[in-house]
């Protein structure tokens, strides 16, 4: 029986389920597919979302996640990443032992379609996935995943050059050019990996990445985080806003913060938060959704700002006035989602979360709307709303 058969065979048709116990989605007035707010068990769409990216997504053959929905093969190796991650959290949510299986698969066929190597041109590639791999090796103690951990991060580290005054270059071809996507994740792992190992040599990149950006491509008067430096070699700072930059910012701040308790940090974290949330470009001003930045790439930058953004809500020394506003927040948007931008019962999810895709759609939006109802299901669990 192979690994999709399993879980269907023990959840019964994802078609259907929203959890094991095939909880049904409806409406109050009890009409299938309806937009009116009804009572959810985000836990239950959870494991019905998490479900879906594992059996509509996945590549048995080659180990890894499809493109789409429909069979794609194409690959491309920054999302693999984030689609780790969502099976790292609903293992880490549900002890499912099948969940494990996909990770040990995705560690072998991944490394396979990356040229037999977890190494690659793109710094901010490596990084993404080494936080990933980091994560699934503290949900299973499984070794191999550190190994690769370590050796990606001896590789990020070369990518520290002076041009620009410092910071990591986005890729080996162009060491001249900068961008929060090669520093910010860069410093988030130098924060975990010293405050799980103790070298201190990773608290110091963690700092020096840190403060690189921060001077580099943070706007201190309003929480604005730019993309990159020098990207044309004019020496001139990126104007593109995304989602992806505010919520790796927010992640190696709070990290910083978990080791130091410097309140700069946390400071920096809530400015950064509190810019995304009410700029038109990050967040649409209308229905206070964050931002649609279509399919491919930017699929996922929504994901990637729900996940650090969660954290920052969870942390034990947020502001209760703060935890309240990003609660409402990250609650309307995920609510929005299920009632309004989900396909049922296929639970897919498109790049506008007020607007259902068809039949088909990518699996890095896919990813980000896991990731969201994921987040919901951990707000849930904490009884956080």
């Amino acid at each position: 029986m192979t690994i999709k058969q399993y879980l269907l065979a023990a959840c019964g048709s994802v078609m259907l389920l929203q959890g094991c116990d095939k909880y049904k989605d409806f409406d109050l007035a009890g009409n299938q597919g309806g937009v009116e707010k009804y009572p959810v068990n985000w836990i239950k769409a959870a494991d019905s979302s998490s479900t879906t990216l594992v059996t509509s997504f996945w590549n048995p053959q080659g180990k890894y996640f499809n493109r789409n929905n429909n069979g794609n093969p194409e690959f491309h190796y920054w999302p693999q990443a984030h689609a780790l991650d969502v099976v790292v959290d609903a293992y880490t949510r549900t002890q499912q032992p099948l969940y494990r299986i996909y990770m040990n698969d995705w560690f072998t066929g991944v490394k396979e379609k990356n040229g037999n190597t977890f190494l690659n041109e793109f710094y901010d590639d490596m990084e993404w996935n080494a936080l990933a791999m980091l994560r699934a090796y503290n949900a299973t103690s499984d070794a191999k995943f550190k190994s690769a951990v370590d050796e990606v991060w001896a590789d990020i580290k070369t990518g520290w050059n002076t041009n620009m005054g410092g910071g990591i270059s986005w890729r080996k071809a162009m060491p001249a050019y900068k961008n929060v996507p090669a520093n910010a994740p860069a410093s988030i792992l130098a924060s975990r990996l010293y405050q799980q190992f103790k070298n201190e040599e990773d608290l110091q990149w963690a700092k020096k990445i840190y403060a690189w950006m921060k001077d580099s491509l943070y706007e201190t008067g309003t929480g604005q985080v730019y993309d990159g430096i020098n990207n044309k070699g004019d020496g001139k700072r990126d104007e593109w806003k995304f989602t992806y930059n505010h919520g790796t910012f927010i992640g190696a701040a709070l990290e910083l913060y978990n080791i130091t308790k410097d309140a700069v940090y946390l400071n920096d974290a809530m400015k950064v938060a509190a810019y995304t949330m009410s700029d038109n470009t990050l967040t649409n001003a209308t229905d206070r959704l964050l931002r649609d930045e279509g399919g491919g790439d930017g699929g996922l930058f929504k994901g990637v700002f729900v996940r650090y953004f969660t954290q920052l809500i969870i942390h034990p020394d947020l502001p209760e006035t703060y935890r309240s506003r990003y609660i409402a927040f990250l609650k309307h948007n995920f609510e929005t989602l299920w009632y309004e931008g989900t396909s049922k019962p296929a639970i897919l999810f498109g790049s506008y979360w007020k607007r259902k895709p068809g039949t088909e759609t990518e699996m890095p939006i896919q990813v980000s709307g896991a990731t969201l109802v994921e987040a919901a299901a951990l707000l849930q669990e904490k009884e956080l709303f």
